[in-house]
């Protein structure tokens, strides 16, 4: 069993930055791709980036690049998310998660393990 904890959101006016941190616990992530979803209120849960098991690949929507950089520290078993030049539209609840396989996934479904969400709220 992983247990993952999200830290780090909080109330940011547009054009800010924030860091997002995802600790894992229970047993090493380090073998596990890793990423992060959001949800708004009232839309589905949406994929934000990936990044596979030895930090070597990245993947990000396209809403999010350029702007948000995900990274790893294995040795941590620690996930971030830095996120740059907020906009009001990435207001939600931000998500790390632990997929089953060793490469970064775009979908939901490939990931075992959540964490409970750290809110994010970007104002204009």
């Amino acid at each position: 069993q992983v247990q993952l904890v999200e830290s780090g959101g909080g109330l940011v006016q547009a054009g800010g930055s924030l860091r997002l941190s995802c600790a894992a616990s229970g047993r090493t992530i380090s073998s596990n791709a890793m990423g992060w979803f959001r949800q708004a209120p009232g839309k589905e849960r949406e994929f934000v980036a990936a990044i596979s098991w030895s930090g070597g690949s990245t993947y990000y929507a396209d809403s999010v690049k350029g702007r948000f950089t995900i990274s790893r520290d294995n040795a941590k078993n620690t996930v971030y998310l830095q996120m740059n030049s907020l906009k009001p539209e990435d207001t939600a609840v931000y998500y790390c998660a632990a997929a089953r396989t060793r490469w970064g996934q775009t979908e939901g479904s490939q990931y075992d393990y959540w964490g409970q969400g750290t809110q994010v709220t970007v104002s204009s």
